[in-house]
């Protein structure tokens, strides 16, 4: 079966089983975690968001070889398929490990995490849904963690613990270098569940990556 998900009109919901519960990862690469996540819970839906064709295509072809037919993959910018295309609080877990960081200054603006995204996200978590968030940058994480706190939409939770069989090949290779590796995680509450704005982003501010470079 095909695993990519082909976008005929962007304006409409993708839909999904509202019976059962739906897990995404933002840049899933290749999935090496997600593919290990959904063969361990036949139970659940899971859907990876990945800009890179190639990326795309060798997680297409892992699910086919071990037969996993509750994954789904959507080359999309995360923002958009968040704002626009996901069920409203339905989503029980959402994964960012090892985002781009954008380091310069003058390019923080394509950060994935804002007052868009953080907003789309609570749209699309469940009560009680949570993200899970890992980087090696420990300004971003900071940064991260500092949006979240000022957001009383959300509360911050003890992270999942990802034994080395879920690890991305980014964080293998960093662990295997002894660098440090920051980690956090929040679930969503109760909040004011207006509808979202339409997206009007300005180019320079468009988080142009929309997902993590590291996989």
């Amino acid at each position: 079966m095909d695993h990519v998900i082909q976008i005929k009109n962007p304006c409409i919901p993708l839909e999904f089983d509202l019976s059962r519960p739906l897990e995404v990862e933002v840049g899933c690469g290749k999935g090496r975690f997600l593919s290990n996540r959904a063969e361990a819970h036949p139970e659940c839906d899971f859907l990876g968001i990945e800009r890179m064709l190639g990326r795309v295509r060798l997680f297409d072809g892992k699910c086919r070889r071990r037969g996993l037919d509750n994954v789904r993959i959507l080359r999309l910018e995360a923002l958009y398929a968040f704002h626009y295309l996901l069920p409203a609080h339905h989503v029980r877990t959402v994964y960012v490990f090892f985002p781009d960081p954008w380091p310069k200054k003058k390019h923080h603006s394509h950060r994935l995490f804002g007052p868009l995204f953080r907003s789309a996200l609570w749209k699309r978590l469940e009560r009680g849904g949570k993200l899970e968030f890992a980087t090696d940058h420990r300004e971003y994480f900071d940064e991260v963690c500092a949006g979240f706190a000022d957001d009383g939409r959300f509360e911050r939770v003890e992270p999942m613990p990802r034994p080395r069989e879920v690890w991305t090949e980014f964080e293998t290779m960093f662990r295997e270098k002894g660098l440090e590796i920051n980690a956090a995680a929040w679930r969503a509450l109760d909040g004011d569940d207006s509808p979202l704005e339409p997206l009007a982003i300005p180019p320079e501010a468009e988080p142009r990556e929309g997902i993590p470079r590291r996989s």
